[in-house]
């Protein structure tokens, strides 16, 4: 077996359990081995620590698979990962019934690099990593296997790809092909759900209870949904009554999408209206028309990937958020998230914070909003806690 030796005293991380192995960390690799393929990781002194998947093409040397050096890496073992990820889903009561559910949430699961979703009987599974890569088949048999979906379609198809020296991989890799978009109920409400060219696996899963919130605040109120790419929130907003949402999105097509799921539901569509924009230039127009709304979403795209967008990132989150409180009447909701992870959850409130002060107003925090528990977040791994988000008050 090829060891991965590491240099005195970077032995740290790995006795923490975080799941990551750096470049700066490794001293030499003995004996050969390719992209993802399995390799024995001993600390300086020899110390047998792990084992994990090599990818000499990326700053992440080894993704451990196991934290016990004598475990096999085997067909067996992604069957056991794999089923235990499902069954710990299955375990939780507030996701019974939900036909759209994260089934596999990558290293918080024990599986670096492996992203699989569920909307109803298909499973879309993301594969990140050089060591996923590797293990594809016995991932899709594991999935195939614990879930007893019809079918399996395979996402590998973002940037972060690239860093591990892979290329984009998409297709179908069990049961038969279903139709390009698929529908889920998610409590009540319809939604599309484009697997094949959507974001991420097709769907914003992770907004899921923050979506049933919104639906809680919305009844008779003046949305603006900024952002709201197939309009998920738009419809939340809808169900629970509201008396008009306008979105905003650039995406002449995820326009056309959230309209669609408009009609899926039956909602009357005279109550949302659809604005094709830059969302920093759209709201400099409502503030400078003097429009004021009750209920206020904005869900950004990810300004900052790493921490080290962070700085460029907090202006744009903070001039968003100072349109938007700006926008927000007296005694009305602003609902904020980053999904940025090189924006911490703390630094994320100061932001916030800031741009209340630049708004000349006070806001409270009525509520943190993040995924459910279908996104677990390992406590050794707090990289995995990206989606945050604020429920304000004016």
């Amino acid at each position: 077996m090829t060891t991965l030796n590491l240099l005195p005293g970077k032995e740290k991380s790995v006795l923490r359990r975080h799941p990551w192995l750096f470049s700066g960390a490794v001293e030499e690799l003995t004996g050969r081995a390719r992209p993802g393929d399995t390799v024995d990781i001993v600390s300086g002194d020899g110390t047998p620590l792990a084992r994990g998947a090599w990818s000499p093409e990326s700053q992440i040397r080894a993704r451990i698979w196991t934290f016990d050096p004598t475990e096999t890496i085997d067909h067996a073992f992604f069957k056991r990962r794999v089923a235990a990820a499902v069954a710990r889903r299955d375990a939780l009561p507030e996701l019974k019934g939900q036909q759209g559910l994260r089934l596999i949430h990558a290293e918080s699961d024990g599986l670096p690099g492996v992203i699989a979703d569920r909307y109803g009987d298909t499973v879309v599974v993301q594969l990140t990593s050089a060591g996923a890569e590797k293990w594809r088949a016995a991932i899709v048999d594991s999935l195939a296997k614990a879930t007893g979906c019809a079918r399996i379609y395979e996402r590998s198809d973002v940037d972060s790809r690239r860093l591990e020296g892979l290329s984009p991989v998409t297709g179908w890799r069990h049961g038969e092909e279903a139709a390009d978009e698929l529908v889920i109920d998610e409590n009540g409400v319809r939604m599309g759900v484009d697997i094949i060219s959507g974001h991420k696996t097709g769907f914003y899963l992770d907004q899921r209870d923050n979506r049933l919130r919104l639906r809680q605040l919305a009844a008779g109120k003046r949305v603006l949904n900024c952002f709201c790419y197939t309009g998920t929130m738009s419809v939340a907003a809808l169900a629970g009554g509201a008396a008009s949402v306008l979105s905003i999105d650039s995406s002449g097509r995820s326009l056309q999408t959230a309209r669609r799921n408009v009609e899926l539901n039956g909602f009357d569509a005279s109550r949302a209206d659809w604005l094709e924009a830059d969302v920093f230039q759209a709201l400099r127009k409502l503030r400078d028309q003097a429009k004021t709304f009750d209920l206020i979403i904005l869900d950004p795209p990810k300004f900052a990937p790493t921490a080290h967008h962070a700085e460029k990132a907090a202006r744009a989150y903070k001039d968003i958020n100072l349109l938007g409180l700006k926008l927000l009447r007296r005694g009305g909701h602003l609902m904020t998230f980053s999904c940025s992870g090189g924006i911490s959850a703390d630094l994320f409130q100061k932001i916030v914070a800031g741009a209340a002060l630049d708004a000349g107003l006070d806001a409270q925090i009525v509520q943190r909003l993040g995924p459910g528990g279908d996104h677990p977040v390992s406590v050794h791994f707090p990289e995995g806690d990206y989606l945050k988000g604020l429920l304000l008050r004016r």
